[in-house]
């Protein structure tokens, strides 16, 4: 979009980019205002806005540079405190979605199934929450502008999120849990396949070593369980459960793939709430048709209430730290990292369910996070944060938290 004569071009210089951005990441401000003036929204009028090349001026590098001093060396990126912060991360994740499998399993013990309504309380609490800040960071005549021209972008988004989430819930109706759940390492192939196709990622031979080595600790857990006889439960009707779990599976993989796109270049909170406001209406829509039964027979009760709260707040940290995942590594770290949960889940099982850990889930576990370390051994110290379809120096992207172009301007930055 051109700028108009009151107006003037500047690149992003953090995540408070308007609506009306291109996904060429340039921002518009009023003429005579100072990239620092509209990000702090200081509203003063001191300076004026000048093209900069992130990374040129306060750090003395360019992206490409720092990239190009650290490729092909060992465990460059492992020695930062950005790995460790993204493995911690990807396990807080993995926590999370198991805790809300744990409150999901006890709402079931307490004759409450409606995997639908549950979803939507989460939608309607991340669109208060985000919607709200982006009407109030553009007002909410841009906002509007947003939903007209970038709506479809996050209605699809918002789609697949919704349909992943249902189809795999369904799946778990019809087929076995250890089948869902080897279906659901297709969600891995997806993304790696996407990324390759139309992202333009190129992964080293020791990130599919890492992945593979992932898949095989998962192996060592569902042996365990045969061995123990957990989750040997009979199908109702397998081939349609497995389907269902092939669905929900491609679902999750191609929106992940797709927010990771988003975030890349857009403010997260402009994505979360627009996830958010899309796939509470497709939800909403879809739970009103096939919930109602479910719905009208729930019982309801204190225990229930607290469950369902528990369940909202916890998948509503899961979907505001996901992103910021999909920045600082990518979809698919984000899927191997989610690998770890069923050892979560036993860990909370024996404390909820009075489940006993067998001797064979830390070595798996160990196994899991070695190779997460192997995923990340022959990465640059910006490892997956530098994304491929954002340009040599990432100036198609945005300069928010967790992007590579952040880290080579404000090299003191957390994150």
């Amino acid at each position: 979009m051109a700028a108009t004569k009151d107006t003037e071009v500047v690149l992003n210089k953090g995540d408070d980019v308007g609506p009306l951005a291109n996904v060429d990441a340039t921002h518009i401000h009023p003429k005579g205002t100072t990239v620092s003036d509209a990000s702090s929204g200081n509203g003063q009028n001191d300076g004026h806005g000048v093209p900069e090349l992130v990374g040129q001026q306060n750090s003395g590098t360019t992206v490409a540079e720092l990239e190009g001093k650290s490729t092909g060396k060992w465990f460059a990126y492992v020695k930062t405190k950005d790995f460790w912060l993204v493995l911690l991360l990807g396990q807080v994740l993995s926590i999370c979605i198991t805790s809300t499998n744990t409150l999901s399993q006890l709402l079931s013990l307490e004759r409450t199934s409606i995997p639908a309504f549950q979803t939507f309380f989460n939608y309607v609490l991340l669109n208060l929450i985000y919607t709200s800040w982006t009407i109030y960071k553009y007002g909410f005549k841009k906002w509007v502008n947003l939903l007209l021209k970038d709506g479809w972008r996050f209605f699809i988004l918002a789609f697949m999120d919704v349909e992943g989430n249902y189809f795999t819930v369904l799946a778990y109706r019809y087929t076995t849990i250890l089948s869902a759940q080897l279906i659901n390492f297709w969600a891995i192939v997806v993304v790696v396949i996407i990324s390759l196709i139309f992202l333009h990622v190129r992964y080293h031979i020791t990130q599919y070593a890492g992945i593979i080595l992932c898949i095989g600790g998962m192996g060592i857990l569902f042996g365990s369980d045969h061995i123990t006889g957990n989750n040997v439960f009979a199908a109702a009707n397998q081939l349609k459960g497995d389907l269902f779990a092939l669905l929900g599976a491609s679902f999750y993989g191609l929106s992940n793939c797709f927010e990771e796109f988003l975030v890349s270049k857009r403010p997260m909170y402009e994505v979360i709430g627009q996830l958010a406001f899309w796939a509470m209406l497709i939800n909403g829509v879809q739970a009103g048709i096939f919930d109602r039964s479910s719905f009208a027979n729930a019982v309801w009760n204190a225990k229930v209430g607290g469950y369902m709260t528990g369940y909202t707040l916890i998948l509503a940290l899961f979907y505001s730290l996901a992103p910021l995942m999909f920045r600082l590594s990518s979809a698919a770290f984000f899927n191997i990292s989610l690998l770890t949960g069923n050892f979560w889940g036993v860990a909370i099982g024996v404390k909820v369910f009075h489940l006993h850990i067998h001797w064979m889930y830390p070595i798996a576990f160990v196994l899991i996070i070695i190779g997460h370390v192997l995923y990340f051994c022959r990465q640059s110290m910006l490892a997956e944060s530098n994304k491929p379809w954002l340009g040599e120096n990432q100036e198609e992207g945005i300069a928010g938290i967790g992007t590579a172009r952040r880290r080579v301007e404000n090299p003191d930055a957390i994150v």
